[in-house]
């Protein structure tokens, strides 16, 4: 039998920052942030949850666009992606070892607006101007959202300065008018539109905004319908090395997400289609009326890097809860023993019980939440 473990375990794919860390256990490294003529006074924290989270740098100083992904972005889970992925291609770039994480601070948020305008609004704007129709059919906004985040590094004794910057260009992948009609936008298209927009958008960094002493990474991220419970994901990478005003070369990204049961276009998405749902029969022979048992899974390089379910159900009683947990864990381990695995039950009430398997555990994390 499960032995159940009286920790809260890590979501699989949690934000990769530690800003939400417990308390260190050494006090806190104080180091100067060098920028420009001014000079601030930050903290180091002294704990590093896993190896490829950052540390803020404390206190936490909101990024300038800080809640325009909200308007801009179509679906809660692209806004999660959008930073999430960024964050997992930048340690490619900036290693989590030596290199602290502050949201985006040099593209100021009245500049990030006009930036995302039709160029008939805003003269500095990167979308087409409005087609003489009104229906934009032929000129649609391919740029949704900039996200920039910023990686600083030590500079000399108790100080830190910027080392380089990230950018996420969310693209449309279907451009809805304002009358509410859904435009196309061919994946061709997509890509071609956004290394131009890259382009543009190095390139005022360098000139308008003065940055140029640190490489600029740009990644670009197509995101799905408004309707879609999967999100979009990075397509392509590339950087702009120190001084320079273009990405040298652009690097595909072979990352997508797949809903669970699904038909799937692949078949690796059929084989663990066809698992995924041998799992939900299992638990609906346990408890017939679940609303929905729904799976996402994060495929890089056509190979299967976790799975995140939830399970909405009904008010139970304390013991059903631990009942069907133990149910569910050992469902887990029947099923999926290679892959890393989150499990997230809920109700009316909120969360009920998490799941946590990594590749290696002997036996998944488990938490019973409220008992």
């Amino acid at each position: 039998m499960k032995r159940f473990k009286a920790a809260i375990a890590l979501p699989v794919v949690a934000a990769l920052l530690a800003s939400c860390a417990p308390p260190p256990l050494a006090p806190e490294e104080e180091v100067v942030h060098e920028e420009a003529a001014k000079e601030k006074t930050l903290q180091i924290p002294e704990l590093q949850l896993q190896n490829n989270y950052y540390r803020n740098l404390l206190p936490f100083k909101e990024g300038e666009g800080r809640g325009l992904i909200v308007n801009n972005v179509y679906t809660k889970y692209d806004m999660q992606e959008v930073e999430t992925g960024l964050l997992r291609l930048s340690t490619n770039y900036f290693s989590p070892d030596d290199h602290f994480f502050q949201e985006g601070q040099y593209i100021e948020r009245d500049v990030l607006e006009a930036w995302l305008s039709r160029v008939s609004r805003d003269e500095k704007g990167l979308n087409p101007e409005s087609s003489n129709t009104g229906q934009d059919e032929k000129n649609p906004l391919y740029l949704a959202h900039i996200t920039e985040q910023n990686y600083l590094k030590r500079s000399g004794d108790n100080k830190v300065s910027l080392a380089g910057i990230s950018i996420g260009l969310s693209l449309n992948s279907i451009y809805y008018n304002p009358e509410g009609k859904e435009i196309d936008i061919p994946d061709a298209t997509v890509q071609e539109e956004g290394k131009k927009l890259a382009e543009r958008i190095v390139k005022r960094m360098r000139n308008d905004l003065n940055i140029k002493e640190v490489p600029i990474v740009v990644a670009l991220f197509k995101q799905e319908p408004r309707n879609s419970i999967v999100p979009g994901t990075y397509f392509a990478v590339g950087k702009a090395d120190v001084g320079k005003e273009a990405v040298s070369e652009w690097t595909p990204i072979n990352e997508e997400y797949v809903l669970f049961p699904g038909d799937g276009d692949k078949e690796y998405h059929r084989d663990m289609n066809q698992t995924f749902k041998k799992f939900k029969q299992d638990i609906d022979e346990y408890f017939p009326s679940f609303v929905s048992v729904i799976g996402r899974g994060f495929y890089k390089d056509g190979e299967l890097q976790s799975l995140r379910v939830e399970i909405p159900i009904q008010f139970f009683g304390t013991s059903e809860v631990i009942g069907f947990a133990q149910h569910l864990t050992a469902l887990v381990d029947k099923y999926f023993t290679t892959m890393q695995v989150e499990v997230s039950v809920t109700s009316v009430n909120g969360p009920e019980v998490l799941i946590v398997r990594k590749p290696g555990d002997e036996e998944p994390y488990v938490h019973i939440y409220n008992y």
